[in-house]
């Protein structure tokens, strides 16, 4: 659309952290990474109006420079830094102090799909 091709070309460069991978053929998408280049998340942006991603990035915590040759001040240099907050990785800290929902606990069955603790005695 030419609400994304314009957020690309014009508001990418003014973004700290946010880099363009372009992909021949591929649906525009947000990919969220970690500091371990893992991914966090996936987010289309096909449908979004150039408003709408800037408002998302801004939301997530990218730091938007004024112009694209701008320093970024020290304490933004690092953002955004942060989990996705889409959804809750493994060893999220939870306000309760217990362990974050979906991370399976010894006492707790395997997740499904996997061997259970029985079957893996087994094998």
């Amino acid at each position: 659309s030419p609400q994304v091709k314009a957020f690309v070309t014009q508001d990418i460069p003014l973004y700290h952290n946010l880099v363009m991978k372009h992909i021949p053929g591929a649906d525009p998408e947000l990919v969220l990474l970690n500091h371990y280049y893992e991914e966090l998340d996936r987010i289309a942006l096909s449908d979004m109006s150039r408003a709408e991603i800037n408002d998302l990035l801004v939301r997530l915590g990218f730091y938007m420079k004024s112009q694209a040759e701008e320093e970024v001040p020290e304490e933004f240099r690092l953002l955004p830094a942060k989990d996705s907050p889409f959804k809750d990785p493994p060893g999220t800290p939870q306000p309760s102090g217990e362990a974050p929902t979906g991370t399976p606990q010894p006492s707790e069955e395997a997740a499904p799909g996997s061997p259970s603790q029985a079957q893996r005695s087994e094998l």
